[in-house]
């Protein structure tokens, strides 16, 4: 059967079976490859030897679907948590655990009991460090790190309107990318990462800053990240999360100084080169970046303490253009129609779902998919207005009805007012005939 011959495996393992075979191949040695991927000498050599006998297959963990021996019981865990919420309340995973040992002969490691607190939102307090900053090491290997930003200047001399630089520094060889948008955003950002890919590959990890491009914001998650208590991520890192690139967030500018200093570079040597051309517009400028960098790379670029090259190259299969999308969930009406951006579409195809994906790519289209299928759909232009019914108010004169004297209710009024009245009349009468 076909289906016999189907791996299926993450990210994680794809990128470390690229790293495994660069060793096999004799590109790489053991010990690089153990830094890379943060094992042991003995460990890689392991995976190479059942790489070797058992095929790309052997890369898979064999301990894959197996719950852990050593996996306390849910009860048990209940039990602590629930002491940890009462008797021990405030207390810190270390001090809680000493506890827990001396009073409940309950044994739990602290490391455990902090991965709980953070499970079930457990709040305590927490010793704050001390800020400290340390020099950091090149990377060894082409495309093993980039650094990323944007940087807002006038760099047109008031002869064209703002914008901003997209820069890519490579941290072991200096190679330098970038390209002008008109605002630093998920789409700029998408694009600028989109033609790096082209141009040199896959990197194995990006080192940025905590810009609401590039990071999401903590208290914004969803519904499935906080039932899955997972990090919220914004859609720059899902798009790199897909292609299996490390996102890693600098506390500081300080932090990626590497791709601050070019841009100090550039805002001395790349104004006063459009200057000269008299550059005033994005198109331009961009047009102008394909023939400086490679000038500007061959005089700045520094070469590598280790020369394998660790891009990755784009797979045939993978669409680029979907993965560096904006995805965004829309629920799904009843009449098939979902909302985005203040418009209404009209799903064509017949499916069973309450919510679709909007894509919206790069170039500006926009696809409506579910389960990676792409659906046909319209916009709807006009919504269909409804016929007034409106019936014309006739104004009559309001007349108040009173009730006669002999109603019921006014019986009793109406007996005792009508005999005075009749009495003081035949006295009138009386005494008239008298007077006479």
């Amino acid at each position: 059967m076909a289906g016999k011959d189907i791996i299926a495996m993450s990210q994680k393992e794809l990128k470390r079976l690229s790293t495994i075979h660069k060793v096999i191949d004799k590109e790489l040695t053991q010990i690089g490859a153990s830094g890379m991927l943060n094992l042991c000498d003995r460990q890689i050599r392991r995976i190479v030897n059942r790489i070797t006998q058992e095929g790309d297959k052997g890369i898979i963990h064999r301990s894959r679907g197996r719950p852990s021996n050593r996996m306390i019981p849910s009860k048990t865990k209940d039990k602590i948590l629930n002491l940890c919420n009462s008797r021990y309340k405030g207390f810190n995973p270390t001090f809680a655990s000493e506890k827990l040992i001396e009073i409940d002969e309950l044994i739990v490691n602290p490391e455990t009991l902090r991965l709980w607190f953070i499970e079930r939102g457990i709040t305590y307090k927490k010793r704050k460090g001390k800020t400290h900053r340390a020099w950091r090491e090149r990377k060894h290997h082409p495309g093993e790190m980039i650094q990323m930003d944007g940087s807002h200047h006038d760099w047109f001399e008031s002869r064209g309107p703002k914008c901003v630089l997209m820069g890519y520094i490579d941290d072991a060889t200096n190679t330098t990318f970038a390209k002008f948008y008109e605002y630093e955003g998920t789409i700029p950002a998408m694009d600028g990462f989109k033609h790096y890919i082209k141009k040199y590959g896959i990197p194995m990890s990006v080192y940025l800053d905590k810009h609401s491009t590039y990071k999401a914001i903590t208290h914004n998650k969803s519904i499935e990240e906080e039932l899955n208590n997972s990090e919220a991520l914004s859609h720059f890192e899902k798009s790199l999360k897909e292609l299996g690139v490390d996102v890693i967030h600098a506390n500081s500018p300080q932090a990626k100084g590497r791709i601050e200093r070019l841009f100090q570079t550039f805002q001395d040597r790349l104004i006063k080169e459009m200057r000269l051309r008299s550059i005033k517009t994005i198109k331009e400028a961009n047009s102008f970046l394909a023939h400086y960098l490679p000038v500007f790379n061959r005089r700045f670029a520094i070469s590598p303490i280790e020369t394998t090259d660790l891009h990755r190259n784009l797979p045939e299969h993978i669409d680029l253009d979907r993965i560096l999308s904006i995805k965004t969930p829309r629920a799904l009406r009843n009449d098939f129609t979902i909302a985005y951006n203040k418009k209404l579409y009209q799903i064509l195809d017949t499916i069973n779902t309450e919510k679709v994906t909007v894509e919206e790519r790069i170039d500006g289209r926009l696809f409506i998919s579910h389960k990676d299928k792409c659906l046909n759909y319209k916009e709807i232009i006009q919504k269909p207005v409804k016929k007034s019914t409106e019936k014309l108010y006739v104004f009559k004169p309001k007349t108040i009805w009173r009730p006669p004297m002999d109603h019921p209710y006014k019986r009793p009024l109406y007996k005792s007012t009508h005999l005075n009245i009749t009495n003081y009349k035949q006295k009138q009468e009386e005494l008239v005939l008298t007077n006479k």
